[in-house]
């Protein structure tokens, strides 16, 4: 049976559904319109129990999973939505060992899915150039625990990165395609590579400049989430969804001197969907 322990977070959930995410301090208690619910009373209780404020408003326990924490923690930057992050872990291989630089931190909702994935013994290198944005991410990766495993760095990442062979790099940064040199230099080969824009002109300069880099197998997805009602009489789509809030592109390193195998394959595919086949590079570095 798991228990409630000080300073876990936990998620209340009202009887009228509303989230709220909260750290329980001992000797502290939560303030709500619904009443006052002391954390003593939660401490030491299974989640999955219901507890009452003072009022007798009952706020359901439950233990809050890496989307919750992402979605309602404090922030004083837009996050990265959870189905973008947990794309963004699956596909960047991210596991327990691996390293990875992140640019930039932002209030450290995707720090902590990356920490999450890779810890005990990996490590996320995250670079901030705003000193605010770093301290409140500072605070909600200390208080879950993870701060361990992330080294924060306040720096503009124009200036390049302190780490070389790690396993991925992301960028979540203004005109992204200025530092993929920067990050082709960080990876190893066979290195995972992915970046977050939200227009398609910003994702067209990227994939432009990974073209012109070492890179291949260049993708670009947009993750839509449609719910529906659960209503087993009225099944049907809800009424809104989670559309588009930003474009992911993906690319892998690879050795530069076999670059010119990829560039044949391509052009081999072209010449073939145009019925011509002539005048195709070399394969170079067998």
């Amino acid at each position: 049976m798991s228990l409630v322990q000080a300073y876990d977070p936990v998620l209340l959930i009202s009887e009228e559904g509303k989230r709220y995410l909260v750290f329980v301090e001992p000797g502290g208690s939560w303030y709500t319109n619904r009443g006052r619910l002391p954390y003593d009373e939660i401490i030491g209780l299974p989640f999955g129990r219901v507890s009452e404020t003072h009022l007798g408003q009952k706020f359901l326990i439950l233990r809050p999973t890496t989307s919750d924490l992402i979605q309602y923690m404090k922030r004083a930057t837009q996050i990265i939505y959870p189905k973008d992050a947990a794309r963004l872990v699956f596909e960047l291989d991210l596991m327990d060992g691996k390293r990875i630089i992140e640019a930039g931190t932002g209030s450290g909702g995707l720090t902590l899915a990356f920490a999450r994935a890779v810890m005990p013994t990996g490590r996320v290198f995250s670079y901030e150039l705003r000193s605010e944005h770093q301290q409140v991410a500072r605070r909600n990766l200390e208080r879950l625990g993870l701060l361990p495993y992330v080294d924060l760095k306040l720096r503009d990442i124009a200036d390049g990165f302190d780490e070389t062979d790690v396993d991925a790099v992301f960028l979540d940064a203004r005109d992204a395609a200025k530092f993929i040199p920067l990050a082709e230099a960080a990876l190893a080969e066979s290195g995972m590579f992915a970046a977050l824009q939200p227009t398609v002109n910003q994702v067209s300069e990227v994939v432009r400049a990974l073209e012109e880099g070492n890179f291949v197998e260049i993708r670009v997805e947009e993750v839509l989430i449609r719910s529906w009602k659960p209503v087993p009489e009225r099944l049907r789509p809800a009424d809104r969804m989670i559309a588009h809030t930003g474009f992911l592109i993906f690319a892998r390193k690879l050795d530069a001197r076999f670059r010119s195998f990829w560039l044949d394959k391509r052009a081999r595919r072209r010449a073939m969907e145009f019925g011509k086949i002539k005048n195709l590079p070399s394969i170079q570095g067998r």
